[in-house]
C-alpha cells in the first residue's frame, strides 16, 4: 500500500514558478514508476510528467517548462514548474505505478494509488 500527500500548490502570476511536493509512504517506493497528472475544471485529467526507470517523460504542453525528479531516501516527488502560464491551472495529482512501462507511464489508468490533489491558479 502506498499513500500519497501532495504539497506547494499556490496562486502565482503568469512567468512564475511553483515546485509542487508528493510525500510517499511505504517501503517499496522506490519500485514503483512515478507522475504527475492535471484536471483543469471541465476538462479531462492529463499526463504532465512521469519518472521511472527508463528516465523521465513529459507531456507535450509542458516540455521545456518542468521538470519532474525524486528523491528515493525521503520517498518524495517533485515538480518544478517555471514559466507559468494561465492554461496550467489546474488540480495537480501525484500517482504511483506498480508495472509502468515506457509505453504506459504516461497512461492514467494503470495507475494503482493517487494522491488528494493539490490546487495551481496561474493569473494572467
Amino acid at each position: 500500500q502506498v499513500q500519497l500527500v501532495e504539497s506547494g500548490g499556490g496562486l502565482v502570476q503568469a512567468g512564475g514558478s511553483l515546485r509542487l511536493s508528493c510525500a510517499a509512504s511505504g517501503r517499496t517506493f522506490s519500485r514503483y514508476g512515478m507522475a504527475w497528472f492535471r484536471q483543469a475544471p471541465g476538462k479531462e485529467r492529463e499526463f504532465v510528467a512521469g519518472i521511472g526507470w527508463s528516465g523521465t517523460y513529459y507531456g507535450d504542453s509542458v516540455k521545456g517548462r518542468f521538470s519532474i525528479s525524486r528523491d528515493s531516501t525521503k520517498n518524495m516527488v517533485y515538480l518544478q514548474m517555471n514559466s507559468l502560464k494561465p492554461e496550467d491551472t489546474a488540480v495537480y495529482y501525484c500517482a504511483a505505478c506498480q508495472n509502468c512501462a515506457t509505453n504506459t507511464i504516461a497512461i492514467e489508468r494503470f495507475y494503482d494509488y493517487w494522491g488528494q490533489g493539490t490546487q495551481v491558479t496561474v493569473s494572467s
